[in-house]
């Protein structure tokens, strides 16, 4: 076909037909719109579909509490005392870790901070905190407050800043930067990918250089999990935490991800703020006896989770771990890439991918950069339809996730945004 072709809903519809996994966007609530269409949802950056299974899941504790009351912790068809380990060797399938360095519990945050408690145990001669610049805001207050927790004012945050002129990060500078200061630097926490512009970092690559120079080093994957294959193990980065209701489709608020390297598995040195389920299982119900951290992730657990939200977890998980990662990227590759393809087809100057073109530098993110940060062009193009999310102060999100959308979703977007440019220029 010529290139012009590949915008047309003929081109999009080929290639749905040779997507292999389209199957599954059928197995997920599409919100509809006033008129009986769906709406193009390309926000899965934000909060993912619901899985039609989950429903079902989340059901059937409901019956089970009806049922048993306290005894379901023994007697539901899913045991509510071990119900987060039906979760654990999903979840580390997703991220590529081994199971005893998995655990769901808690939200992103409460996460995040429990991590630093026992992996950022500033000195001072050693006190810095590096992370990016345009870091999710949560993240800054995070470590913020965690500098100031111990102590030390604000000049202990340093952050990683792009070259005059650039949207991206470039690996030399992050290097360059670890070389000179990390003597100083007690820890190195960034987004994997960045929430604002979708650009993925070598964890591998960070995570030695950043050993080398004394450093802990930890990722925030709120918006990896799910979307790309961050290989947690192999990477040999410290710690990570992540959500699950973005790209893991678990719901609203929904309980978050950590992930703790198997060489800190039995390290009773690290300082950790305890709860009792994180204790020994075999004498957790003893009550009498001190602190026994379970080895691994789930000995940072505080308390008993609740087992609704693991439900809708675990609903999604299924799904993820039976399409697999591997299936998944490859056609999050794909779906991206047209859309990448279909945007520049539109060639208009007020539109730029500030995301690295490279698709082993990014996920299924797009952040499209709107000139003169005028946000009308996202109020048009929600008013015809389209679910995306918008970034202060100048970007449009755009997330094709490949277990819902299509290509054709994809199609009807970029078609949404020509429109729109066409007619303000009127």
């Amino acid at each position: 076909m010529e290139k012009t072709a590949i915008f047309s809903k003929e081109y999009a519809a080929q290639l749905d037909q040779a997507d292999p996994i389209r199957s599954y966007r059928e197995r997920f609530h599409l919100p509809i719109q006033p008129n009986g269409e769906t709406y193009v949802y390309l926000c899965g950056n934000s909060l993912g579909l619901q899985p039609k299974s989950t429903e079902k899941y989340i059901q059937q504790e409901l019956e089970d509490w009806k049922k048993w009351g306290v005894e379901g912790h023994f007697h539901a068809k899913n045991p509510w005392m071990p119900y987060h380990e039906f979760l654990t060797k999903k979840m580390a399938r997703v991220v590529g870790a081994k199971p005893i360095e998995v655990v769901v519990m808690n939200t992103l945050s409460v996460n995040l901070h429990l991590l630093m408690v026992s992996f950022y145990r500033p000195t001072p001669e050693r006190y810095k905190i590096l992370i990016e610049s345009d870091a999710f805001p949560s993240d800054k207050y995070a470590v913020k407050s965690q500098l100031k927790f111990h102590g030390y004012e604000a000049d202990g945050l340093i952050e990683l800043r792009p070259r005059s002129g650039e949207e991206l990060l470039r690996q030399e500078d992050i290097d360059q930067l670890i070389d000179e200061q990390g003597d100083q630097i007690a820890m190195i926490m960034l987004g994997c990918p960045n929430y604002y512009t979708g650009q993925v970092f070598d964890m591998k690559h960070i995570a030695e250089k950043g050993h080398a120079k004394g450093c802990v080093v930890g990722f925030d994957l709120a918006h990896g999990a799910g979307n790309l294959k961050p290989q947690l193990h192999d990477s040999g980065i410290d710690f990570a935490a992540w959500c699950t209701y973005k790209y893991l489709n678990s719901g609203p608020g929904s309980v978050g991800g950590c992930f703790i390297h198997e060489r800190h598995a039995h390290n009773l040195d690290l300082p950790r703020f305890a709860g009792w389920w994180g204790h020994n299982k075999d004498t957790r119900f003893n009550m009498r006896y001190d602190f026994d951290p379970i080895p691994g992730a789930e000995g940072w657990q505080l308390s008993n989770p609740p087992i609704l939200s693991l439900a809708a977890i675990l609903a999604s998980l299924d799904i993820f771990d039976e399409v697999g990662m591997d299936a998944l990227v490859a056609k999050s590759k794909k779906l991206t890439g047209y859309l990448e393809d279909l945007v520049h087809e539109i060639d208009d100057p007020r539109i730029n991918i500030i995301t690295p073109a490279d698709p082993q530098e990014r996920g299924c993110q797009l952040s499209l950069q709107v000139k003169d940060a005028d946000k009308k062009l996202f109020d048009a193009i929600s008013e015809k339809g389209v679910i995306a999310d918008w970034r202060e102060p100048d970007v449009i999100r755009i997330a094709p996730a490949p277990l819902y959308n299509s290509f054709s979703d994809v199609y009807r977007f970029a078609r949404i945004l020509r429109e729109e440019l066409v007619e303000s220029k009127k």
